[in-house]
């Protein structure tokens, strides 16, 4: 008797314990989305330039001095200097690969950049995390699977 009840307490606790689980399954895929949403509204309102690029420990930055970065909501990507433009493309995604061995973002989500030419630019091309965001600010990382590098990129606002 004493085994039965030991028994369908820990049957009822398991059941108990695999409901709250696929509950917060449910709130974080929301609030993931909800995420993904915030981000790509941020980025859409307005100019950001490039604060800070350290690619794996160098300081680029200065390559992208001048430049102001215009994402737009049909996921075009556009940088400005004067009378030179180049273009590329963006998108905001959930990142919910068990797997991924990159930042543990706060969000979850990744910030896809890509540019196809010129060179300094194609090294943005990357699927960041997300570090930190603020109405101003957005600080992105990147460990490369390659070579361990880690890569981190900042946009402010102009």
């Amino acid at each position: 008797m004493k085994k039965s009840f030991i028994y369908f307490t820990l049957m009822g606790l398991a059941i108990v314990l695999n409901a709250c689980s696929s509950d917060n399954s449910d709130e974080e895929m929301q609030t993931s989305s909800e995420s993904v949403q915030a981000v790509s509204n941020l980025v859409i309102s307005g100019s950001w330039s490039i604060t800070s690029y350290v690619d794996s420990g160098t300081d680029e930055t200065s390559d992208y001095t001048g430049y102001s970065f215009t994402f737009n909501a049909d996921g075009s990507l556009d940088a400005v200097n004067g009378s030179t433009m180049i273009t590329g493309t963006w998108s905001i995604t959930s990142d919910d690969s068990s797997d991924d061995d990159d930042y543990d973002s706060m969000d979850d989500i990744d910030f896809n950049i890509f540019f196809s030419a010129p060179p300094d630019f194609e090294e943005l091309s990357d699927d960041w995390d997300i570090v930190s965001r603020s109405s101003t600010r957005i600080e992105l990382i990147d460990i490369s699977g390659g070579n361990g590098g880690t890569d981190t990129l900042t946009f402010e606002k102009n």
